[in-house]
């Protein structure tokens, strides 16, 4: 019954929290709605502040179709463009509410990407080093946290393994990765399985 209760709260508040009209022009200039090259994101960071201003916990927000294995030059053109301006008004907007610190935001995607070329125009998988960006939520600001070599081919200092960001993310959440499981096929697991450490040098 709880649920079903829950359900229709969530019904009744999302169309209202979806309407942006009251929005105004100087916001959806800072998001990037006026170019259709970026509105598509800048539309989902907007209701993203939206949500997280009204206590929704949890927000995710996609950009689709960075796999470039083939032309890579103007790929990358167009995606950056496509998230540039929505993800700097996102964090702008926070931060003007008073938000950004209450609020952590996290930037992934799901690999991380060779130095070198794959057919002249493109670039394969890396699992050796991986990009992560993240703000907000109790971060320390400007802060960098480890390096690759010197051809962007493997993390050699301060490598942080995927457990390590998951147990830290949390830890910012207010969770201890260690206590947190769930149980499966009669199994508990733990987000993190046997590994993760929080890192420590990130915290502002």
């Amino acid at each position: 019954i709880a649920s079903f209760e829950q359900a229709f709260r969530m019904q009744m508040s999302a169309p209202e929290i979806q309407n942006i009209a009251d929005e105004t022009q100087s916001t959806r200039r800072l998001y990037g709605l006026d170019d259709a090259a970026s509105e598509d994101f800048a539309l989902q960071c907007l209701l993203a502040r939206r949500f997280s201003e009204r206590g929704v916990r949890f927000v995710q927000c996609n950009s689709n179709g960075w796999d470039h294995h083939s032309g890579l030059e103007s790929a990358m053109r167009q995606m950056a463009r496509s998230v540039d301006r929505p993800i700097a008004g996102l964090l702008s907007d926070l931060k003007s509410r008073g938000l950004l610190d209450e609020t952590l935001v996290v930037w992934v995607g799901e690999f991380g990407r060779l130095p070198t070329s794959q057919g002249g125009s493109g670039r394969d998988h890396n699992m050796h080093a991986f990009t992560a960006l993240a703000a907000g939520g109790g971060l320390k600001r400007g802060h960098v946290h480890g390096a690759t070599d010197e051809f962007g081919f493997k993390a050699v200092e301060n490598p942080v393994h995927v457990h390590d960001l998951h147990a830290t993310m949390l830890h910012l959440l207010g969770l201890d990765h260690l206590r947190l499981t769930y149980r499966f096929q009669g199994r508990d697991f733990r987000l993190t399985d046997v590994h993760g450490k929080v890192i420590k040098g990130v915290m502002a």
